[in-house]
């Protein structure tokens, strides 16, 4: 599974100083860090910058490529010309830049894909529509559909795209949780090759801070199992890290049985193993959701 640091954040209190100060060291330490933690790309994120991000994006990609020129960076903002001042100073790494992301909103792809060809970018492809968040597989699929073939159509292949289906809240839209998971399974039937990303830790954005973790932990496996290629996470949870990199088989082995109908008698596991059956079923809605599932 590759990561995306999601850390880099505006809603960070000492991030969005850093921001506003235009103070480096905090950003700079916090990108060399996620280095460490093993993050694949680095999402710098600041929110829809509608005042000074053509002038703010450009700085902090030039303070973060000071210090881990190597890792290919997210831009992150709803601001089109933050993200094309980004771009025309990103200097190039293995890996393309990453635009997070275009809608599949003819308003926003139509502006916004003619940058990603011409600078040579990726972008994550965000199914979120005209009428916001789609019902359903299907309509993830007709957005989808709509998106990548315009994309296509202006010379950008599929594997370039990162298709976002959208994770919502297990607290207050648990069924669509289940609707990602279908897209998910289909996607690369529909656009081989195609990539896919989600902001993971939207699952448990509600829920309280101690239950975070375990949620994005499990939804990652269910979703990897399905296809999921990438996700945005944080670089903080070091067991969501190892269990990405391949490092705790035995967590992925519970989750799959459970998914299938199979899990294993509680009695029979560690307490650890009974929390990953616990919120398979919380997910699945086999179980009622509530804030102390784990303690059933």
């Amino acid at each position: 599974m590759i990561l995306l640091g999601e850390s880099l954040n505006v809603i960070s209190t000492k991030i969005g100083r850093a921001f506003k100060e235009r103070d480096p060291k905090p950003l700079q330490e916090e990108a060399l860090d996620q280095k460490e933690k093993g993050m694949d790309y680095i999402d710098i994120n600041l929110g829809p910058a509608k005042k000074d991000g053509h002038e703010l994006m450009p700085w902090i990609v030039e303070v973060v490529q000071d210090v881990v020129p190597d890792i290919p960076l997210v831009l992150d903002t709803s601001n089109i010309g933050a993200i094309e001042a980004a771009l025309k100073v990103y200097k190039p790494t293995e890996k393309p830049v990453l635009i997070n992301s275009i809608m599949a909103r003819p308003e926003r792809f139509e502006k916004m894909i003619p940058l990603a060809v011409e600078y040579n970018a990726d972008f994550i492809a965000l199914m979120w529509g005209p009428d916001g968040l789609p019902r359903d597989a299907d309509e993830r699929g007709a957005l989808a559909a709509e998106l990548l073939y315009f994309a296509n159509e202006a010379g950008i292949e599929n594997e370039r795209i990162w298709v976002d289906g959208i994770v919502t809240p297990v607290n207050i839209q648990q069924p669509q949780l289940l609707s990602l998971m279908e897209f998910q399974s289909i996607l690369q039937d529909m656009f081989p090759g195609c990539k896919s990303t989600c902001g993971l830790s939207n699952i448990s954005n509600g829920p309280p801070d101690h239950l975070r973790p375990i949620l994005n932990q499990t939804y990652m496996v269910m979703l990897d199992r399905n296809g999921m290629y990438s996700v945005i996470s944080d670089p903080l949870d070091e067991k969501l890290t190892d269990i990405a990199k391949g490092n705790r088989q035995d967590i992925v082995d519970v989750i799959h049985a459970t998914m299938d109908g199979n899990a294993p008698d509680l009695g029979s596991i560690s307490e650890e193993m009974q929390d990953y059956v616990k919120t398979v079923k919380v997910i699945l809605g086999e179980s009622l959701y509530s804030d102390s599932w784990l303690e059933v």
